[in-house]
């Protein structure tokens, strides 16, 4: 199954346009000089980018548990990988999501009927098989129209995994969804999403990283209808060896959408120590096309680095190809303690570590209280005063 790059006639292909399929052999094997992966760590990928991670062993499906909460409307089943309802969202767009593609012996499918509205979250677990362990998945979370649902999908424990993520949601649904990065220290992980927002439709994506190795994700925003409303959120620490990568993308190519992007991140490492440098990327792509009237548009990316040692870069990308919009714009920064909230702070006898604490949670709460599960932003903010417990100031 693929699905080749297509552009209106004497136009230019845009950054929306990008090749899909589901045989890995279409897609060359990544290279440091491609544009895509001049940031990834090639070598610490462990055999995901080349699909030389199986070789050893045979690949694996991961243990995966899904949590309903016994609530009516929502339903749990194992797809085939050429069942129509998988796909629809999109296809991979690179050579390791493929491979995870034709190494998913089932696509994991949570449904929540028409109409429904979930009172308590659904959880999706994904473990690691174990260390140098390779598994593939693919998931596929749908909200048929007017229904409401809040998702959670964790990933924990250890191991070399790929997969591809399929949210669908129906025109007039309303999604809350959470994707955990909770693996192991030496888990690594690379994922391909692809989001569908329908007419009308609301979904709330948050991207919580923290464990692993090496994290990769690649979000891809598309609108099915006007009237969508989309807002990307992500939160990340990354501790001395770690390396977390988004690159994200969001094609309005309809009428009357809005998208809200919001990631931050905080970085701490060890200067002068081979392998011990922490390291985010963030990638953030936004495509208004020229039928896209009325978009409203703002991505913004925030990093805090606290030590020597730490490395954070940050790419925003705003193509626009019609003027009839409501709004456009981006921001990214990178940089250290704000020297006035330091100065005010000390001004009340908060000492100098104390003051970095209270910065460093305040720098994460923006984020994590736009998340509209209390207790998921409580789990958020456990999981930073964890870091805060673990960090030299």
């Amino acid at each position: 199954m693929t699905t080749p790059v297509t552009t209106p006639a004497n136009s230019m292909p845009t950054k929306g346009d990008r090749f899909q399929s589901t045989d890995p052999a279409a897609f060359p094997v990544p290279h440091g000089k491609d544009e895509d992966w001049r940031f990834t760590p090639l070598r610490r990928l462990r055999g995901l980018e080349d699909a030389s991670a199986g070789k050893a062993a045979p690949a694996a499906r991961p243990a995966v548990t899904v949590d309903t909460g016994d609530q009516a409307g929502v339903t749990y089943s194992e797809l085939a990988m050429d069942d129509e309802r998988t796909g629809r969202a999109g296809l991979p767009v690179d050579r390791p999501a493929a491979e995870a593609w034709v190494n998913s012996s089932v696509a994991d499918h949570v449904l929540v009927a028409k109409d429904t509205v979930l009172e308590a979250p659904v959880t999706v677990t994904v473990t690691g098989a174990g260390d140098d362990v390779t598994t593939y998945g693919t998931t596929v979370i749908e909200l048929e129209p007017h229904a409401e649902a809040i998702v959670v999908l964790r990933y924990q424990g250890e191991g070399v995994h790929s997969d591809n993520l399929e949210f669908v949601v129906g025109d007039g649904a309303r999604l809350t969804a959470v994707v955990w990065e909770d693996w192991g220290r030496t888990a690594v992980h690379l994922s391909n999403s692809h989001i569908l927002v329908g007419r009308d439709a609301t979904v709330r994506h948050t991207v919580a990283t923290f464990g692993g190795d090496v994290v990769r994700s690649v979000p891809h925003v598309r609108f099915a209808g006007p009237g969508g409303d989309a807002e990307l959120l992500g939160v990340s620490f990354a501790d001395s060896g770690q390396y977390f990568e988004q690159r994200l993308l969001v094609d309005h190519s309809v009428p009357n959408c809005r998208s809200n992007v919001l990631y931050k991140s905080a970085l701490q490492g060890e200067s002068g120590r081979h392998g011990s440098e922490a390291r985010t990327v963030w990638i953030g792509d936004v495509l208004i096309r020229p039928e896209a009237t009325g978009t409203d548009t703002y991505e913004t990316n925030k990093n805090l680095v606290l030590t020597e040692g730490a490395r954070a870069d940050a790419v925003p990308n705003l193509e626009i190809q019609t003027g009839e919009i409501v709004g456009a714009g981006h921001a990214a920064t990178v940089g250290r303690f704000d020297d006035e909230h330091m100065f005010y702070l000390k001004s009340r006898g908060i000492s100098d570590e104390e003051a970095r604490r209270l910065i460093i949670r305040g720098f994460f709460t923006d984020v994590i209280r736009r998340v509209p599960v209390e207790g998921i932003r409580e789990n958020l903010e456990d999981v930073v005063e964890q870091e805060l417990a673990n960090t030299v100031l």
